[in-house]
């Protein structure tokens, strides 16, 4: 695969990026693809390995080294129609991905991996520019109708793979607008919208039918889609967040991040947000070292904070991982995203006591050091400390998602960890002809495993309405 002495002649090239002060000026995406030649000269580094163990530390298990050679050959029509193979958006993966592939990458046993990543996010925007990403309604219908509830990355791979065989699809979404937490969740300077916006249009082209403000269990009824629909996927997410039960939680300027984020989302989309939580002139601490906390700290910063800090409860991770030891599997080290480039001050090992304010408004965070000693977390005597905080966002993760409304109307069962019981070899609930998917399946996890898991319900579904299935696992 790529050349066979590429990874010896040719360094790794990340994708440039507009200079930090231009780039906090505005929300639109700031990273600039590879060009032809530099696609082509980095797909070279792939070097038949024997063993590709970049396909098995991908969720959709991307059939990387053909992709990789082709785009060195400058084929890059194949190389589209190989990454689609595995992949129905692989313009969301290209940029939000934290790329497990390149983790599993074996040229990363002892250099810099393959730019895997880069090299995806190439194809299939040159896949755009050449028009070549063209909808494929099914050549037939099957005259089955199934509706999937949830609009983010699980539900639309689930749409749009039962829709190509031949199903009447459709895509119900409680928000104004479709797209889930790849909408109203992931900032603007990460993933411009209008990457969601042509793929309905390919989907409404292949027939999907998506409604929005459709809120099961809220204003809409689950008994309704039982007796409406042949089968039904619940791929909605897990959005009840970890909370901070410490003193002072309740006073005013004390938001979970996914109070914060949605809103600049719908102002960048044109909508007017009145009350908009800003952080324009405000000393902002981000508790959550995750990849939410790093989208606050990028929001905060384009709000032109006065400061902006960012704890974490667990200790730093090494900078470098010790490779022989986890290598091909994602490793624990210490990553520093384009927000942290673009300034804060970030800091480990620190446990929030109490938040304190005046006029029930935050005004300062105390917290302490902490140890961890036999897996159990203590306080460092004497390590308290104070900071001043007008702002305080809570990324701390999510724990699962919200059990009223639509999960107690359809009266699924549940995991130990409140999620949807349901396994990945049919996706099948406790209830009959009603499927699950995504993260109100598998709990909080990233966009890769939520399209994975939405393609092999659609053949799940494909199977139960059937009693067979071409479509993909």
């Amino acid at each position: 695969m790529g050349k066979i002495t590429g990874f010896i002649e040719y360094q790794r090239l990340s994708e440039a990026a507009q200079p930090v002060g231009a780039r906090v000026k505005h929300y639109r995406e700031f990273i600039v693809a590879l060009k032809d030649d530099e696609a082509s000269k980095q797909g070279a580094r792939c070097m038949d390995c024997g063993i590709p163990f970049c396909q098995s530390g991908c969720p959709v298990s991307n059939i990387i080294p053909d992709w990789n050679d082709l785009v060195f050959r400058g084929q890059w029509r194949q190389a589209l129609d190989t990454l689609h193979s595995t992949n129905n958006f692989p313009e969301f993966t290209g940029r939000v991905c934290p790329a497990p592939c390149e983790a599993s990458c074996t040229l990363n046993i002892n250099n810099d991996p393959v730019g895997i990543k880069s090299i995806e996010h190439f194809i299939i925007d040159k896949g755009w520019e050449k028009g070549w990403v063209r909808p494929r309604p099914a050549q037939r219908k099957s005259g089955k109708r199934v509706a999937i509830v949830g609009s983010g990355p699980a539900g639309l791979a689930c749409a749009q793979q039962l829709a190509r065989a031949g199903h009447d699809v459709v895509l119900l979404e409680k928000n104004d607008r479709i797209g889930g937490l790849l909408r109203y969740g992931i900032p603007d300077f990460k993933m411009e919208k209008s990457h969601i916006d042509r793929r309905i249009e390919q989907m409404r082209a292949e027939g999907v039918e998506f409604r929005v403000n459709q809120h099961v269990g809220v204003n809409v009824g689950a008994a309704d889609l039982l007796k409406e629909f042949d089968a039904i996927a619940l791929t909605g997410g897990a959005e009840r967040p970890r909370d901070l039960p410490v003193p002072g939680r309740e006073l005013d300027g004390v938001h979970f991040a996914m109070e914060f984020l949605p809103q600049q989302n719908k102002v960048v989309a044109g909508d007017v947000v009145p009350g908009q939580i800003m952080a324009t002139g405000k000393h902002v601490i981000v508790i959550g070292g995750g990849d939410t906390g790093s989208d606050c700290v990028g929001t905060s910063n384009r709000h032109g904070a006065a400061s902006v800090a960012q704890f974490e409860l667990l200790p730093q991770p090494p900078e470098n991982e010790n490779k022989p030891l986890v290598w091909p599997y994602w490793p624990v080290k210490l990553r520093t995203s384009s927000s942290h480039e673009e300034g804060c001050n970030r800091d480990w090992a620190v446990a929030t006591k109490r938040l304190e304010g005046r006029d029930g408004k935050v005004g300062k965070l105390v917290a302490a050091r902490v140890e961890w000693k036999d897996g159990k977390m203590q306080e460092i005597p004497g390590s308290e400390f104070e900071m001043k905080a007008d702002l305080v966002l809570l990324a701390m993760g999510f724990v699962g998602p919200v059990s009223t409304g639509l999960l107690d109307q359809f009266a699924v069962e549940k995991d130990a960890r409140g999620n949807v019981k349901a396994d990945t070899d049919d996706y099948k609930t406790s209830v009959a002809k009603v499927f699950a998917a995504g993260d109100m399946r598998r709990g909080q996890s990233l966009v890769v495993w939520a399209i994975r898991e939405g393609r092999q319900c659609a053949r799940a579904v494909d199977e139960f309405l059937m009693g067979t299935s071409e479509l993909p696992r």
